[in-house]
């Protein structure tokens, strides 16, 4: 018998390792004799470097950058076991968290300290670098990112932009003539996980700018800069991404990472499933138990049990969720391969009872998974 326990982090409860190791140790209390293949999963939002860290032995780095407002942050990314990868999550340096509400303003923000990790980790000889954009204070279009990357944008005096996503406006020339030589030789994988394009009604600066502090002006003055920006990139680069899906997340840094270092924007859960090489494990399974801190009508939009899921359906592996609730529209789940989810809260307890117990509650529903399996199969 042999399963694999590939669930996410339960957010601000438990990191999916320790999500996957007590699931696990439930499992083994039912099924004492099964091979239980364990892997921490993410989409590329947080919890992705930990989790990439930890199964493959890598190792933490912690790096002084610059952060959204100007202002030095300490960042950490990680790079893996195999030497040549390293994975880093653009919110550490450039997160919204790292912005005080009342000082919030996307016309000023900037991707610098983003691309100083990109540049750390091109230095350390790295030929692939995972980047998830989730949780952005930015709207800039990847512009600090790209200046930090030794690309020059200028206005029509020749002069370099000021940081900030409303600069974009002013941009006439792109200038690659110092951009940092590891790009031509590391693959960039992006770990993007919504469609928006880069402008208009559904773009980045409407849909995501009022987050980030912006006002209808705001908006109205980002939006006009990234198109801008979009119109520079395809006139003197021949890369279009003003309408391509993903380009608009994280305030546009989709769309910049596309154009100044070739990267390949693709489902974050994916990225990681194949950093993993998740489909070889799960297939000749048993059963794949997946799982993360809430299922609902949105977990089919690009959520890791969703994401574990669909392979586990194309390779004919039954898979079960457990999640610590069950929201409105979960059962969509069941259409993408999801055989039977399950939440921890299996009587009345409050929601931080639970999270003090998460370890204990998913030891009991792994163990319950385990009890449920060996009766479906007639075993005693």
């Amino acid at each position: 018998m042999r399963f694999v326990v590939a669930p996410d982090s339960f957010k601000e409860c438990a990191p999916a390792s320790v999500v996957a190791r007590s699931i696990a140790e439930g499992l083994a209390k039912a099924q004492p004799h099964a091979i239980v293949d364990i892997v921490p999963m993410a989409d590329g939002g947080e919890g992705t470097v930990d989790s990439l860290v930890t199964a493959t032995g890598g190792t933490i780095i912690d790096l002084e950058v610059t952060g959204p407002l100007g202002d030095p942050v300490l960042a950490t990314y990680g790079l893996l076991g195999d030497g040549s990868t390293a994975v880093i999550e653009m919110a550490a340096a450039s997160g919204l968290a790292l912005v005080p509400a009342a000082r919030r303003n996307p016309l000023v923000t900037t991707t610098r300290g983003t691309g100083e990790l990109l540049c750390d980790a091109l230095d350390r000889g790295v030929s692939r670098i995972i980047i998830g954009i989730g949780g952005s204070a930015t709207n800039d279009g990847g512009a600090g990112a790209a200046q930090a990357l030794g690309y020059s944008l200028l206005d029509e005096d020749g002069q370099e932009l000021p940081v900030g996503g409303a600069a974009l406006a002013r941009l006439a020339r792109i200038d690659a003539t110092r951009k940092h030589r590891g790009l031509a030789a590391c693959e960039i994988l992006v770990a993007c996980d919504v469609a928006n394009p880069l402008c208009g009604q559904d773009g980045a600066s409407a849909v995501y700018g009022p987050q980030k502090g912006a006002t209808p002006e705001m908006v109205r003055e980002l939006d006009d800069a990234l198109r801008h920006f979009a119109e520079v990139a395809a006139k003197q680069m021949n890369v279009h991404v003003e309408n391509l899906p993903g380009a608009g997340a994280a305030g546009g840094l989709g769309a910049g990472l596309v154009v100044f270092t070739g990267a390949h924007l693709k489902p974050g859960v994916e990225i990681i499933a194949d950093a993993f090489g998740l489909a070889s494990r799960i297939e000749g399974a048993d059963l794949v138990i997946t799982g993360e801190g809430r299922l609902d009508g949105q977990s089919v939009k690009g959520k890791t049990p969703v994401g574990v899921a669909r392979i586990a359906k194309r390779l004919g592996v039954p898979c079960v969720a457990i999640a610590g609730a069950l929201g409105p529209g979960f059962e969509a789940v069941y259409r993408e391969g999801v055989t039977a989810a399950f939440s921890l809260c299996t009587g009345p307890m409050s929601s931080e009872y639970a999270m003090e117990n998460v370890e204990s509650l998913l030891a009991s529903a792994g163990e319950a998974v385990g009890r449920l399996w060996t009766a479906a199969r007639g075993e005693s």
